[in-house]
């Protein structure tokens, strides 16, 4: 798992991919913390709550406006990975899931600890972020597929009944890698959801998402997206659930102004495929990117997971920039989703400069190490 296309990196190229890499991290996080108060609320109880039109703002979750889940951290870590897994290619090993697999255990310590453990040399910078070490409600198939160091795999994946959307709320960074093919960024995706969610509808959701978010980041429309994931999902067995789900997304799009009924429709019982179907219907029929998330978050089922969806889906899309900023001024750990995306996209950019044969950055290796 390895070939990739080549992209060929000018200035602008590289400023236009980082606005992408920013807006997906920060969009899915800025969802994320609008849906994560209504989480456990149905439609009728968030409007209850926060008036007739639902939740349209930041709310209190977790003591103040602008918190963020259990998404959020692992799309992080899952970025983390994927940098060390670029770094330890040097070494002539390369498995990208091993390492995003790393990446989780180092989240699930977070789940367990009071706070970094500077004894830990091999953890990198992420990992001694503070903040990162709140306990936001994680799912109990998170914490019991990544409860031992035994990574799930497609031949062997960890909670095979799984049908939550945890693993596809995590999966917008595989679609940042924009210089490797589509059909590797679905099966990159595939195998690193199966660590916790084994079930095919789960797992493919997430193969699904991540290239529509790697279409977009290349320039596609959002239609042109999703019809390139149904070209690649079709010939993989079990995809019927999650093809059906993206094509009845596409279908809603044309029956209308867009309500929470047809919303709540879409996601169905909070499954993975429904979460997908219903943020790729936000995606395409959001008047922008306030309307979008605000359109994913208030129905029934998993508010926060539909608006990380949603959010990845249009920051990717739009860029940074279209963000709403008045919201991004709130957001928890912003700081951090910024240092990493650049991260990121110097990796993916001007990795050689960083990091090889010929020599490497002591201080990109001590932010990632290579164990």
């Amino acid at each position: 798992m390895g070939a990739t296309s080549g992209a060929v990196w000018g200035r602008v190229e590289q400023q236009d991919f980082r606005s992408r890499v920013r807006g997906t991290l920060l969009g899915a996080a800025v969802g994320d913390a609008l849906g994560g108060p209504a989480d456990a609320l149905s439609l009728e109880e968030i409007r209850a709550a926060y008036g007739g039109e639902g939740l349209l703002d930041l709310a209190f979750g977790h003591g103040r406006r602008g918190t963020v889940t259990h998404h959020t951290q692992l799309t992080l870590f899952t970025v983390d990975g994927l940098i060390r897994a670029q770094v330890r290619r040097d070494t002539g090993a390369w498995h990208p899931p091993t390492d995003v697999h790393r990446a989780y255990l180092r989240w699930a310590a977070t789940q367990r600890d009071w706070g970094p453990d500077e004894r830990r040399e091999d953890d990198g910078w992420l990992a001694r972020e503070e903040w990162l070490y709140a306990r936001r409600d994680p799912t109990r198939a998170l914490l019991i597929g990544l409860g031992d160091g035994t990574m799930g795999t497609l031949e062997a994946p960890k909670n095979p009944g799984e049908l939550g959307p945890e693993a596809v709320a995590r999966s917008a960074p595989f679609g940042l890698l924009v210089g490797w093919e589509p059909q590797l960024v679905v099966q990159l995706a595939v195998e690193c959801a199966a660590q916790t969610h084994g079930h095919p509808i789960a797992y493919l959701s997430a193969g699904a998402y991540a290239v529509i978010v790697h279409a977009l980041a290349r320039g596609d429309s959002p239609d042109g997206a999703v019809q390139r994931a149904l070209a690649l999902l079709a010939v993989r067995p079990g995809h019927q659930p999650v093809s059906a789900a993206l094509q009845h997304a596409l279908g809603a799009v044309r029956q209308g102004m867009p309500t929470p009924a047809r919303v709540e429709e879409l996601a169905g019982d909070g499954t993975a495929d429904g979460l997908l179907a219903a943020s790729v219907y936000c995606a395409l029929v959001g008047e922008d990117v306030r309307h979008g998330l605000c359109l994913a978050v208030n129905q029934s089922g998993p508010s926060a997971a539909a608006g990380a969806l949603a959010g990845g889906l249009l920051g990717a899309l739009h860029g940074e920039t279209a963000l709403p900023p008045a919201w991004l001024a709130e957001l928890e750990g912003r700081p951090t989703m910024l240092e990493l995306a650049d991260d990121f996209a110097m990796e993916m950019t001007q990795g050689p400069a960083l990091h090889g044969p010929a020599g490497s950055s002591p201080g990109w290796l001590a932010r990632y190490p290579r164990a």
